[in-house]
C-alpha cells in the first residue's frame, strides 16, 4: 500500500514537470529569439543563439513607443481593476447581507453575463460609445469594469458568506456606520480575494488587444499590444523586434503576479468553495 502511494506521488510530480515543461516551452522560444537576427530565426527558430544580439532591446523599446504604449497600458488597467474592487466588493457586500429574492436575482444574473462573450455585443457597444464620445482612455475604462464587476461579485459574495454578520453587528454597536462597516472591518479580511481579482482582470486588461483596437486605436493613446502590432506588415514581419517587444510587454504583468502569487491560489479558494 505504502508503494502504491509513493509511485502515485511520484506519478503526479512527473505529470506536473511535463505539463510545466510544455507550458514554459513557448516563453523559452519566445526569449531565446528575443537576441537572434531575423535571419536566424526564420533558419533556426528553436535553437541557441549563435551570436546574442543586445541590439534588440533598445531598437524594439523605440520603435513600439514603449514609455507612450505603457503608460497608456498602466492607466487603464490600474484605473480599471482599482474601480472594478471597490464596485464590485460594495455591490457583493449589499447583496450577501441584504437576504431577499432581488439580491439573489441579482448574484445570480452576475453569473449568468459571464456566459455571455465579447463578441457577441462589441459592435452595439462601440456603436454606442461612439453616439456619446467615449471612444477614449474613459470609454475603455468603463467598458472593462463592465466586463469586469461580474466575476468579480460572484468571487466576493462567495468569500464574505464565510464572514460572521456578528462583526457588522459588534461595529455597529461600537457606533461605526454601513461605510465603516464595510471599509475597515470588512474589506480587509477581503485582501486574498481582492488579490486575486486584481491579478485576474490585471492580466486579462493589460494583454487585450481586441477592445482596445476597437476603442483607442490612435495615435498617443493605444496600449502596448496596439503598438507591439506595428510589427506585423501585410508582407513582411520583424520578427526580432516583435518577440522582443513581447518580452517588454509581459515583463510588467510577470512582475504583479511575482508580488502577489501567495495570495492568489488562498484567494481563488475562499471564493469558489464558499459559494
Amino acid at each position: 500500500m505504502r508503494k502504491q502511494q509513493d509511485f502515485g506521488k511520484y506519478l503526479i510530480i512527473i505529470l506536473a514537470l511535463v505539463l510545466s515543461i510544455g507550458w514554459l516551452y513557448p516563453f523559452f522560444l519566445i526569449f531565446i529569439n528575443s537576441f537572434k537576427t531575423q535571419s536566424e530565426i526564420l533558419s533556426n527558430i528553436v535553437g541557441l543563439p549563435e551570436q546574442i544580439t543586445l541590439a534588440n532591446y533598445p531598437n524594439a523599446f523605440y520603435a513600439m513607443n514603449y514609455v507612450s504604449g505603457f503608460g497608456n497600458s498602466l492607466i487603464i488597467t490600474v484605473a480599471s481593476v482599482v474601480l472594478t474592487v471597490i464596485f464590485s466588493a460594495m455591490a457583493a457586500y449589499v447583496l450577501q447581507r441584504r437576504d431577499s429574492k432581488f439580491s439573489t436575482f441579482i448574484y445570480y444574473f452576475c453569473g449568468v453575463t459571464m456566459l455571455i462573450p465579447f463578441q457577441a455585443i462589441m459592435i452595439p457597444l462601440v456603436n454606442l460609445f461612439s453616439q456619446i464620445n467615449l471612444l477614449n482612455r474613459t470609454g475603455l475604462t468603463i467598458m472593462n469594469i463592465g466586463f469586469s464587476v461580474s466575476l468579480s461579485v460572484y468571487l466576493y459574495y462567495g468569500t464574505m458568506r464565510g464572514i460572521s454578520t456578528e462583526l457588522d453587528d459588534a461595529a455597529r454597536v461600537d457606533g461605526a456606520s454601513r461605510v465603516d462597516i464595510f471599509f475597515k472591518v470588512i474589506l480587509p479580511m477581503l485582501k486574498p480575494t481582492t488579490v486575486t481579482i486584481v491579478i485576474l482582470n490585471g492580466m486579462k486588461i493589460w494583454n487585450d488587444y481586441l477592445l482596445p483596437s476597437l476603442v483607442v486605436n490612435q495615435e498617443g493613446m493605444r496600449t502596448l499590444p496596439l503598438e507591439l502590432y506595428s510589427f506585423f506588415g501585410e508582407f513582411t514581419t520583424q520578427w526580432e523586434l516583435a518577440l522582443t517587444g513581447l518580452i517588454l510587454a509581459i515583463i510588467p504583468i510577470i512582475i504583479l503576479f511575482v508580488f502577489l502569487q501567495k495570495y492568489f491560489i488562498e484567494g481563488i479558494g475562499e471564493g469558489a468553495t464558499k459559494l
